[in-house]
């Protein structure tokens, strides 16, 4: 076998690393937190959202410790790769790292065998989380025993009445409700009546909290309970590949190579599901202005392509069909890449330049693909709105413009500027990572949850 190896040539050589690391991200991420989480110091009575500063963490204890041997009830609407599910699932595993037991309950399954979420359940009992069906006996027991309940989601409301039925006011005093959503349609009675008796919401960023708060007093006349902001943080096992140089550039290099695309060309990329709230239609607008805008003014780029990480031709949505079409009767087809939704960010984050975060409306809740391409050093073109406003520096670690389609010509003239000033992308980048290494790191996000799981058992015990 030894000679065999000699005889290989460096391209041979890069193939078998290049399948090692692939298999090795698909052990690390297969459970990836895709998704999308602020910081506080101290809490006190009343409504108000609390802050809490980011303070130096050394190697401590885990700060989870005290959730060992407790019964913990997680409720999801729904089990798929999107971020709220996946994020309830990262939480799964940091309490059963310190041994608490963990019971998923997941509210809205399809009545046909899901391929998928088969897969997710499954990597869940491999890690000790045990998985109850969301209706019967079983269910009520458990969240009548549970010293914690989780609702994830403002959608996984409906489970409680539905299930629980008369058992509803023994189960909300202990309940946390971690909420994701930022979009109108949410602020239903019927999902969120119970909100003001339970023991705590737990919300992605500052401006959410704030729009929850507002919203639902003016619209649906309640309060909402003590709250907590808290931000996300990087996984050890995406920084672990972040901080290996030869894994990133093997990863470029394949990555590249696969869409074509050359070393030296400068690839922005947009990583999110694809959907009209997440403005893959305008980044797409805003990337074929920015080749009009090189071509004009005759500067000397070198070549620059998007793709599109997210996209689902199975599903056949009207919406992606228009984004194919719009590349087409652009003639762009040769500098625009669609690639299917994956939980394995990882290769791509190593294979681009920069991250566009072109989120709509109120924009991302937080945006945790936002704190990993800071982790590889990309600098991010986002929208100045939501979650995104907390973590992204203007003019630091990246550009923000604004939303819809008056964000258009000034995201284009960003792309101009970073495709451009190939200094100004590594500045940015650089910056960009240590603002992740200073406040967006796991242990910063497991120091957050713990304080606030800590006072929210005090408060149930004491109801």
């Amino acid at each position: 076998m030894a000679k065999q190896l000699v005889g290989w040539n460096a391209s041979q050589k890069r193939w078998v690393l290049m399948i090692f690391l692939i298999f090795s991200l698909l052990i690390m991420f297969i459970i990836r937190p895709a998704f999308d989480l602020c910081d506080r110091q101290h809490f006190g009575g009343g409504t108000d959202t609390k802050i809490q500063l980011t303070t130096p963490i050394r190697n401590t204890p885990n700060p989870l410790d005290f959730m060992k041997s407790k019964l913990v009830l997680l409720v999801s609407h729904e089990l798929s790769l999107s971020g709220g599910p996946l994020l309830l699932m990262e939480l799964a595993f940091l309490l059963r790292s310190v041994g608490a037991k963990v019971v998923w309950i997941t509210n809205q399954k399809p009545t046909e065998d899901d391929e998928l979420i088969y897969s997710l359940e499954h990597k869940m009992l491999d890690r000790g989380v045990q998985v109850l069906p969301a209706k019967g006996q079983e269910a009520i027991d458990t969240a009548l025993k549970a010293d914690l309940v989780v609702l994830n989601t403002a959608v996984a409301g409906k489970w409680l009445d539905t299930v629980l039925k008369e058992d509803v006011s023994h189960v909300l005093p202990k309940v946390l409700w971690w909420i994701h959503e930022m979009r109108g349609h949410y602020f239903k009675v019927e999902y969120v009546k119970h909100l003001p008796i339970v023991a705590g919401a737990m919300i992605d960023s500052h401006t959410t909290a704030e729009y929850w708060k507002n919203r639902t007093r003016e619209c649906l006349g309640i309060r909402m309970p003590q709250t907590y902001v808290v931000h996300l943080g990087n996984s050890k096992e995406l920084m672990e590949v972040a901080e290996d140089s030869v894994a990133r550039r093997v990863l470029r290099e394949h990555l590249r190579e696969t869409l074509g695309v050359r070393n030296e060309d400068v690839l922005f990329a947009i990583i999110n599901s694809v959907s009209r709230g997440k403005g893959q239609d305008l980044f797409l607008r805003s990337f074929h202005e920015s080749l009009q805008l090189i071509q004009d003014q005759k500067l000397q780029v070198p070549g620059m392509h998007a793709v599109i990480v997210g996209s689902d031709m199975n599903a056949q949505t009207k919406f992606e069909t228009e984004l194919r079409k719009f590349v087409t009767e652009k003639g762009i087809q040769d500098r625009v890449h669609f690639v299917n939704k994956t939980l394995t960010v990882a290769p791509y984050l190593a294979a681009i330049d920069v991250l566009v975060q072109n989120s709509q409306a109120r924009g991302e809740c937080f945006g945790r693909i936002t704190i990993e391409a800071m982790a590889f050093q990309l600098p991010v073109l986002g929208t100045a709105a939501g979650g995104t406003t907390e973590i992204v520096v203007n003019g630091s670690t990246g550009l923000l413009h604004l939303v819809g389609k008056e964000g258009i010509t000034p995201l284009a003239t960003n792309i101009v500027k970073l495709a451009t000033h190939v200094e100004r992308r590594f500045t940015m980048g650089k910056k960009g990572y240590e603002r992740v290494k200073e406040r967006f790191m796991e242990r910063h996000m497991a120091h957050r949850i713990s304080s606030v799981l800590k006072e929210v058992l005090q408060k149930a015990n004491s109801d």
